[in-house]
């Protein structure tokens, strides 16, 4: 497991820095994002929302390279993965037509706790940083539950 004190600020890099693998041999989940005019304020850059939206992405498509679709999830096993709290610096500003990489890196999971750290980089440059803490609820109660044995197997960590 990885402490959240490895993610502290760098003085040159800020953010969270260049994390450690998860998990032995792993690299952190990379999904591509490309920037479109609608993502942009009318200053010309991402509006600072939208990397929300670009993060949310990157950890449902995580989720699902991993072999867990978030319906499926839902369907199968009555659960759903809810943003309980989120940590983020905008480091640097993204434009329209930016070619964006947005990572994604398990730190800690615990019985019903997820915590990843998330980067938007563009050209090898972290853009934005992000710390988000993802709980397992049931899908009908909105209540926590534990994560499910076989994500918790897959990502190589014990609950």
């Amino acid at each position: 497991m990885i402490s959240v004190e490895r993610f502290a600020m760098s003085a040159r890099g800020g953010g969270f820095g260049r994390t450690q693998p998860s998990t032995p041999n792993s690299q952190p989940f990379s999904w591509p994002v490309r920037v479109y005019y609608e993502d942009t304020d009318s200053g010309g850059v991402v509006y600072y929302a939208n990397y929300l939206k670009f993060l949310e992405r990157a950890r449902t498509e995580w989720l699902r390279a991993l072999g867990f679709g978030q319906g499926e999830l839902a369907a199968r096993d009555g659960v759903v993965f809810v943003v309980r709290s989120l940590s983020i610096e905008y480091l640097r500003p993204s434009s329209f037509d930016d070619s964006l990489r947005v990572t994604v890196e398990l730190v800690k999971v615990g019985a019903s706790l997820m915590v990843v750290a998330q980067r938007v980089i563009c050209d090898e440059e972290v853009r934005v940083s992000a710390e988000v803490k993802l709980a397992c609820v049931d899908r009908a109660a909105f209540r926590p539950v534990r994560i499910p044995r076989t994500i918790v197997t897959r990502i190589g960590t014990t609950a």
